[in-house]
C-alpha cells in the first residue's frame, strides 16, 4: 500500500483541466525552479508551515523544538504549544484508498461539466508508485488529469500515461544549459516524454510560464513554437509571471532569491507561435 503527502486539495477549479475540477498537490519535486510558487512542495519532507501574522514572538515554539530535538528548530512538539495556532504540518498523508473517498464526495457535480480530478505538485510523478495505485481506483469514475513538468523515467511516464486521461505539460526552456541553470535538471527526459506523450494521441495541454527575461525570451520561445511544430502540436497556454510568486517562502522559512528581474513585465510574444500555425491562450 503505496501513500502520498499531500499539501493541498483545491475543489472546484477551473485552471487545471477541462471542466470543473479538484486538483490534488503532491509533495515531491526534482525541479528547482527559481520561480516556482509551491516551495512547500518541493520536497518529501513533511516541513512545520508557520503564518506569517499572529506571531507574539513569545518563543515557546523554538523551546520546544530545543527540547525535543536539542537544536533551535521547529518540530511536530512547537505545533502544540503556539499560543495562537500559527504553525502545521506543509502537508497530509493519504493512503490511495483515503483519498479517494475524499475526492469522490464530487464527482458527481465534477462530472456533470465535463471535469474531474488533476494530480499536480510539486511533481506529482515524483510519487509515480501512488499514482500507479490510486488512477486505476479512478477510472471510469471521473476524468483523471495529470499536470506535470514531464521528469521522469520514460518507463514511468509510460505506465503513468496509460492510466491518464488528460495531460497539462509544461515546456519551460528548450536549450539543455539554461535549463539545468534556473531548474537545476536536464530536460533531455522531458523531451523524449513530451514525443511519448504525442505520439500516445491522449489529449493534452501544452503550457509555458513566462519568466521575464528567462523563459520569455524571443529565443526559446521562438524555439519551443519550432518544436511544437515540429511535434505537430497545434496550441499552447502562456502563463503569465505571478508577481506572488514568492509569498510562501518565509512560511517554511526559506528566502525567495531569484536571479532574474521581478519588476520586469514577462512578454508572450504569441507572434512567434501564431505565424507558426500555433493557437495561443493567455492565461
Amino acid at each position: 500500500m503505496n501513500k502520498a503527502l499531500v499539501f493541498s486539495i483545491e475543489e472546484f477549479s477551473t485552471f487545471d483541466g477541462p471542466g470543473i475540477r479538484t486538483t490534488v498537490f503532491l509533495k515531491g519535486c526534482p525541479l528547482r525552479c527559481e520561480w516556482c510558487h509551491n516551495p512547500e512542495g518541493q520536497t518529501l519532507d513533511n516541513e512545520i508551515v508557520k503564518a506569517q501574522s499572529g506571531c507574539v514572538f513569545c518563543g515557546c515554539c523554538i523551546q520546544a523544538g530545543l527540547a525535543a530535538s536539542g537544536k533551535e528548530k521547529l518540530t511536530k512538539e512547537s505545533i502544540t504549544v503556539c499560543p495562537n495556532r500559527l504553525l502545521r504540518f506543509a502537508a497530509k498523508e493519504y493512503t490511495a484508498e483515503e483519498l479517494v473517498q475524499k475526492l469522490s464526495k464530487n464527482f458527481r457535480i465534477l462530472n456533470a461539466g465535463g471535469g474531474g480530478v488533476t494530480f499536480s505538485g510539486g511533481e506529482p510523478l515524483s510519487s509515480g508508485a501512488f499514482l500507479l495505485e490510486i488512477l486505476p481506483l479512478l477510472k471510469g469514475k471521473t476524468n483523471r488529469a495529470l499536470q506535470t513538468s514531464g521528469y521522469c523515467e520514460p518507463k514511468l511516464f509510460e505506465q503513468v500515461l496509460s492510466e491518464t486521461d488528460y495531460v497539462l505539460y509544461d515546456l519551460k526552456l528548450m536549450e539543455p544549459e539554461a535549463h539545468i541553470r534556473y531548474t537545476g535538471v536536464s530536460n533531455e527526459k522531458i523531451l523524449h516524454n513530451f514525443r511519448t506523450l504525442v505520439k500516445s494521441k491522449k489529449p493534452f495541454v501544452v503550457r509555458t510560464p513566462l519568466i521575464p527575461g528567462v523563459t520569455d525570451t524571443p529565443k526559446n520561445l521562438g524555439a519551443i513554437a519550432a518544436f511544437l511544430k515540429e511535434q505537430g502540436v497545434g496550441a499552447i497556454d502562456l502563463l503569465p509571471y505571478n508577481k506572488m510568486a514568492g509569498g510562501k517562502y518565509a512560511s517554511i522559512g526559506r528566502e525567495f532569491q531569484p536571479s532574474f528581474d521581478e519588476s520586469i513585465p514577462s512578454q508572450p510574444r504569441r507572434e512567434l507561435f501564431e505565424e507558426l500555425g500555433i493557437r495561443v491562450n493567455i492565461l
